[in-house]
């Protein structure tokens, strides 16, 4: 592994230890006896496969299209590739992000990050494999990788995984930091530019009749600055008082983690159902 690698592990368990003294790790409020297991594979699946595949894809399909163009951002300042980055990973994250609470069929590969009735480190890579298989931004950072950005990105990942964890815990780090008046002027700065727990909180809310529920934004994953420029930014600096997804009932495993090849499986056990049926 990378050092990059240990560094995110280490700030992922320095959070998990953080939410097992506060309240529990293994114990959240709703939950149910498939989360963590849901939770096991979909970290295995997004960590293993489906990111380092999304990855290796932007970067063979670029070295296919314009193999003269590798390396044309080496000689690129750190923060001009690191910029680079976020408009290419982050940027485009936000709208994929976006587009999968806008539309039915990319829903289906996003829900199981929301099914959870809580907020925890455990939820950040809960989500359907395909989610991020598919998902634009790490084909694009692939490709920046290929341009050159190889340097770079390490930093850049360390950076936007520990905004991300910290966003999700249920350690509410920047509650206590609001209460103090000389801080004021950086939290109304920082709540802008990056997600804290309160913004990426009310992404999660499950009543839409919360006042600090905004589950149609938010969206912002590293920036949140990307909602204050595009209009669906929420600050309230107040948590939802339930999470999950209202409305909905929940799905099984399988339409979590796998969607939409349970499906297939499930129509192909029916059509042999039926030739037998037929056939006898």
């Amino acid at each position: 592994m990378n050092a990059e690698t240990y560094i995110i592990a280490g700030i992922f368990t320095l959070f998990a230890l953080a939410e097992s003294v506060r309240g529990g790790y293994f114990n959240k409020p709703g939950e149910v006896p498939s989360d963590l297991w849901i939770e096991i594979v979909s970290a295995s699946l997004v960590t293993v496969l489906a990111q380092p595949l999304a990855l290796f894809g932007g970067y063979a399909l670029l070295q296919f299209l314009l193999p003269t163009s590798e390396g044309v951002v080496s000689d690129w300042p750190f923060w001009a590739v690191f910029v680079l980055f976020l408009v290419a990973d982050d940027l485009t994250q936000y709208f994929w992000h976006r587009s999968c609470h806008r539309f039915k069929p990319l829903y289906a590969l996003h829900r199981a990050h929301h099914q959870a009735n809580y907020l925890s480190v455990r939820v950040v890579f809960r989500n359907n494999g395909f989610y991020y298989l598919m998902m634009p931004s790490l084909w694009l950072s692939g490709m920046v990788i290929f341009l050159g950005g190889l340097s770079v990105y390490p930093y850049y990942l360390v950076a936007k995984m520990t905004v991300i964890i910290a966003a999700h815990s249920d350690v509410r780090w920047d509650q206590p930091l609001y209460r103090i008046p000389a801080l004021s002027p950086l939290m109304w700065l920082l709540e802008r530019v990056i997600s804290t727990p309160a913004t990426h909180a009310a992404h999660h809310g499950k009543w839409a009749s919360d006042p600090a529920t905004h589950y149609r934004g938010n969206y912002g994953n590293f920036l949140f600055l990307w909602d204050m420029i595009f209009g669906t930014a929420k600050i309230t600096r107040s948590y939802p008082q339930a999470m999950g997804i209202e409305g909905l009932p929940p799905v099984g495993a399988a339409e979590q983690l796998i969607w939409p090849l349970n499906r297939l499986s499930r129509r192909s056990e029916s059509r042999e159902r039926t030739s037998a049926g037929h056939s006898s």
